[in-house]
């Protein structure tokens, strides 16, 4: 016989007993930390595949999404998550140390892009084009600025790359970067390669009028040191240190759903790596 679930829960009320663990929380609103303009990834509308796959998530759990907004990346995970203001952040890197992470839900990686009917041979940094053509996009602080220093192109970018800043915020002069306009700088053909993560361009490259192409940089790249500059990262989602029980309810999640999350992601263009230890 089924017993009704909000009467176990209000005669343990009324006896002062605890609720039982596979009561408590249920139903409540699962909180996901997320950017309020982070195109393609989460905005206030909902639009971003993040958001898709928060409500994916919160389906799953039988838990109504709310969400909680930030507008800085830097400092998203001190202010909102580690404050338990929200219960989960959806986009992290795998082993992120200031969370617990889940088993990664995709891995991708950094590509070039540019446009088809330019067929470059793009095919590593090493690559002749790379030294050739006169302008490449980048963000910096990610790998691609590393290993425009490496090929001794980084100099002679500098004035275009500060062309490419979207704005500053007023909160310690945080600088973005819009992928979708670097991804427009190969369309327009005021610059020919991109060198960008693959997931923030994928849409941006689908939407473009201009045939663009995305090609996978390897992830055996080094600096003049030797010291290696990572391309592949794995992507998981990340809940409070002191919470493993969405923990575990998140990475079942993510293996009950893989297919669904896979076929969400191939929707968005993201291009998609096996995990390394996949058989």
């Amino acid at each position: 016989m089924q017993i009704n679930k909000f009467l176990i829960t209000a005669l343990c009320l009324s006896c002062g007993l605890a609720i039982p663990p596979a009561l408590a929380g249920q139903n409540k609103p699962l909180k996901v930390c997320a950017a309020e303009n982070e195109m393609p990834y989460s905005n206030k509308a909902g639009e971003g595949f993040e958001n898709k796959l928060a409500e994916l998530v919160g389906k799953a759990l039988d838990r109504k999404v709310e969400y909680v907004s930030w507008s800085d990346p830097r400092y998203y995970i001190r202010d909102t998550l580690d404050k338990g203001l929200c219960d989960v952040a959806i986009g992290v890197d795998k082993g992120d140390p200031r969370v617990l992470t889940t088993q990664p839900y995709y891995r991708s990686g950094y590509v070039f892009i540019s446009r088809e009917a330019d067929k470059l041979d793009l095919l590593s940094w090493d690559s002749a084009a790379l030294r050739k053509v006169k302008r490449i996009a980048f963000v910096p602080g990610t790998p691609p600025e590393a290993m425009m220093k490496a090929i001794g192109r980084y100099n002679d970018m500098f004035n275009y790359s500060q062309e490419l800043v979207g704005f500053k915020s007023a909160r310690n002069q945080y600088i973005k970067y819009e992928t979708s306009k670097l991804v427009s700088e190969i369309s327009s053909g005021h610059a020919e390669v991109a060198a960008l993560w693959g997931p923030s361009a994928a849409r941006y490259v689908k939407a473009s009028p201009t045939p663009l192409t995305m090609t996978m940089i390897p992830d055996d790249n080094v600096r003049a040191d030797g010291q290696k500059v990572g391309s592949h990262y794995s992507t998981s989602m990340g809940v409070r240190k002191n919470d493993p029980a969405l923990l575990a309810q998140l990475n079942k999640v993510i293996e009950d759903k893989r297919d669904e999350i896979t076929e969400l992601l191939e929707k968005e263009g993201v291009p998609l790596l096996a995990e390394p230890n996949a058989s």
